[in-house]
């Protein structure tokens, strides 16, 4: 049979299999007007460094723009995922160069070249919530690998230098959702199913199995690894590390009472971003700690927004990284840990975005050894209040989403040449 194709489809099929660049590099425009889908071009990012093509993060040149050279088959796989380009000639290039390397700018030119090697913590089996970095790595075709407690211990962590950590609680008490799903099928079936993984790990208690896998990712982070957590990962966290060797948790996550006096005997030495908080172990109450403001702030869903500070793109390049955007001002967004207590955080940590009005930060960043921390309170940022059960964003509605740039620029960071910061 002859496949006949009308005028329109032949000039698509010809677009888009073009092999012909009248160019020589390919400018990928990050700001506001001039991309049609910035969480894809993150994607086209890491699909060259994996084809060893050469790319050139342009931090705050149009909102972080990325210069590959005019290839053809980049030029191809921008155009099947819908991501703008621009075409320049070495001319025009050289001269954003020369613009971006002026003292009077605050611009810097990061090359990107080693591939990230990226694992998600999350566990086997469906959950009844989404995370918003798969969600983005999906859309954005950056494959992950997905590793749990086993995997951990096991020492599979040295296979990677990136990892994410999402909607987890790391002190043993099943999330806190005792009060309004402990007869909820799901929650019976991961509970047992986490007593069941403890034990055969050799743990009495998943409280004892948790705290040896944030030690692990401790270490990871002191021998240079990356790690980035969003949501309850954040504080659930450093109280692990805060509460190693205090039993924290009611008789219902572990069969025996908390111990008596537990928060005066917090080792706030141990943990990496959070000092002088107060634990919360109510099994009724959906909160762990004061680090986190749900509870008491006091925002309207309109008003509810974070700036991102702008720092010297020539002197602080992590931080100049992880802020990339076509905005300074994100909408916010809340999870189960939306925004962290300025006042509990420690002296040392590098402020991203904070709202000033309510004294809550956002988006944090640390030093820990030879590597580093990103937190970044809230669930979902293109879904207000997701809630258990809620269907998973569609990122298509969303392609221009500063909120999720921000998850992307992490994971993209491990393949930057690495900068000495001054900050």
């Amino acid at each position: 049979m002859i496949r006949r194709f009308n005028n329109i489809t032949l000039f698509a099929i010809i677009w888009l299999t073009s092999s012909t660049v009248w160019g020589d590099y390919l400018l990928i425009p990050m700001d506001e007007l001039s991309q049609r889908n910035h969480l894809k071009s993150y994607g086209i990012a890491y699909w060259t460094i994996k084809n060893h093509t050469p790319i050139e993060w342009l931090l705050n040149y149009r909102g972080g723009s990325f210069l590959i050279p005019a290839r053809d088959a980049v030029v191809r796989e921008c155009r099947i995922r819908g991501v703008s380009f621009e075409i320049l000639s070495s001319a025009q290039a050289e001269q954003i160069r020369t613009e971006i390397s002026s003292p009077a700018v605050n611009m810097d030119v990061v090359k990107l070249e080693v591939v990230p090697k990226i694992a998600v913590y999350t566990p086997p089996g469906s959950q009844p919530w989404d995370d918003a970095v798969t969600l983005a790595m999906e859309y954005a075709e950056i494959p992950y690998d997905k590793i749990y407690d086993r995997e951990i211990l096991e020492g599979k962590l040295k296979d990677y230098n990136w990892i994410h950590l999402h909607h987890e609680d790391f002190t043993g008490q099943y999330g806190k959702f005792y009060a309004a799903y402990r007869n909820a099928p799901w929650y019976i079936r991961q509970k047992n199913e986490l007593e069941s993984l403890a034990r055969s790990l050799g743990f009495a208690k998943v409280s004892q199995l948790k705290l040896a896998v944030v030690v692990k990712l401790k270490e990871f982070i002191e021998n240079g690894g990356y790690l980035f957590a969003m949501c309850s990962a954040t504080d659930s966290y450093d109280i692990a590390l805060a509460a190693a060797g205090i039993d924290i948790c009611e008789s219902m996550f572990d069969g025996d009472p908390a111990e008596p006096n537990y928060n005066s005997k917090l080792n706030f030495g141990n943990t990496l971003a959070f000092r002088n908080f107060t634990l919360s172990t109510n099994p009724y109450e959906y909160e762990y700690s004061d680090i986190d403001m749900t509870n008491v702030r006091r925002v309207e869903v309109e008003n509810d927004y974070f700036g991102l500070f702008e720092f010297s793109a020539k002197w602080d390049v992590i931080p100049t990284i992880l802020t990339q955007n076509h905005t300074r001002v994100i909408k916010g967004f809340m999870g189960q840990t939306t925004a962290f207590n300025r006042k509990l955080i420690k002296p040392g940590i590098v402020i991203l975005g904070e709202n000033k009005q309510l004294n809550e930060v956002r988006y944090l960043y640390g030093v820990h050894g030879k590597g580093f921390f990103t937190f970044y309170g809230g669930h979902d940022p293109e879904d207000y209040q997701h809630r258990v059960g809620d269907k998973p964003t569609d990122l298509d509605e969303h392609p221009n989403s500063p909120g999720y740039r921000l998850i992307l620029n992490n994971i993209l960071l491990p393949a930057a040449q690495r900068k000495k910061q001054k900050t």
